[in-house]
């Protein structure tokens, strides 16, 4: 299973972004194969809208079936569960951290989103 976590650097030792669209980065792992991608989220950063939305097209065509995040909007939440997306929140804590309670089954899945848009 791929799942993505979002980030606020490139390395396992950063900090999780507790925004999606706007996160600047996500890590993609493959927890099968262990092989771990850094996907720079700079181009939606600064997006005037639709940066959640862009986002979770861009996790959907990287086969994501699973999100890491601490904060989703609600057409970014639309946009994830069209994808088949499950979302976990997360609070703090580095990538790394959020990885390892991911595999550990120890995040609990969101039930919709947890922000107004543009947060």
């Amino acid at each position: 299973m791929k799942f993505a976590v979002t980030s606020q650097g490139p390395d396992r030792e950063s900090l999780v972004d507790p925004r999606f669209g706007r996160a600047r980065f996500f890590r993609v792992i493959d927890s099968e194969t262990g092989q771990q991608t850094v996907v720079d989220n700079a181009s939606r950063v600064d997006a005037v809208q639709g940066a959640g939305i862009q986002a979770a097209q861009a996790l959907a065509s990287l086969g994501v079936q699973a999100l890491v995040t601490g904060h989703v909007g609600p057409k970014a939440w639309a946009t994830l569960q069209a994808a088949r997306i499950e979302v976990y929140g997360v609070d703090g804590g580095t990538v790394a951290q959020a990885m390892e309670a991911f595999m550990a089954r120890k995040l609990a899945p969101l039930s919709g989103a947890n922000v107004e848009g543009h947060w």
